[in-house]
């Protein structure tokens, strides 16, 4: 499978907020702004799932990839009801070990709830695609390889049981991965990973374009002619 030259978007948390320390929380109001904007410029929001099998058939030009790292209870209630709203799809990357739990690896915090098991399979039955973002969110690099092999091929098996179907894809929690983790990735099965890498051209570490709350029309339309520009140079 060749990369996809198209945009990938990266979203995490979409709630209110008074504090937001590692800039991942998008209000929703801007969230709405935001998937209004995609909707005028006649583009789609999809998941990496739908992209992917569409760049493959030569009909992706009008797509741009959406996901959510880290599986935030919010998506349920803030960011779901927009895109069924829109005719979008997205991939939620989750946490597998902390399901119902929260984001404790964020030493800053403050603490947002996780989706549990339940409402991934609720998001999944209204055409959402889950993926892996490990088992505890550990930074791959400089993990052994035994940790490397745990957080990767047990997320998946335990999504999977979660879901009653086939995951096939991951994201690197912090976008960190080196060569070790791809190959591990790679080994256990899936179809293709989501870094944060600009330009990067391997399936296994997908480059992602991060979205916050700062981003209005012409911030979004900035970083779309730079993903194109990106892009443009290695055709």
């Amino acid at each position: 499978m060749s990369p996809t030259r198209q945009q990938v978007l990266m979203y995490h948390s979409v709630d209110d907020y008074q504090e937001d320390p590692y800039s991942i929380t998008v209000k929703p109001w801007r969230f709405r702004a935001q998937m209004s904007w995609l909707k005028r410029h006649r583009l789609r929001g999809v998941s990496m799932k739908e992209l992917l099998r569409a760049q493959r058939a030569s009909r992706a030009d009008r797509l741009v990839g959406l996901t959510f790292d880290d599986g935030y209870a919010d998506f349920v209630t803030h960011a779901l009801p927009v895109l069924l709203e829109h005719d979008f799809t997205a991939t939620v990357f989750a946490v597998t070990s902390r399901l119902g739990g929260d984001n404790s690896w964020d030493p800053l915090g403050p603490r947002k709830p996780l989706m549990d098991a339940r409402q991934l399979r609720a998001i999944a039955d209204h055409g959402m695609e889950v993926g892996s973002h490990t088992q505890t969110h550990l930074s791959l690099p400089g993990a052994t390889a035994a940790e490397i092999r745990a957080e990767v091929e047990d997320s998946r098996m335990h999504l999977s049981a979660v879901l009653g179907r086939e995951v096939s894809g991951l994201a690197y929690p912090y976008g960190h991965a080196d060569q070790a983790a791809i190959d591990a990735v790679r080994a256990a099965g899936y179809s293709y990973a989501c870094g944060i890498k600009p330009g990067a051209a391997d399936p296994f570490c997908l480059p992602r374009t991060h979205v916050g709350d700062r981003d209005r029309y012409l911030r979004l339309k900035a970083k779309r002619a730079l993903h194109r520009w990106t892009w443009g140079r290695r055709r």
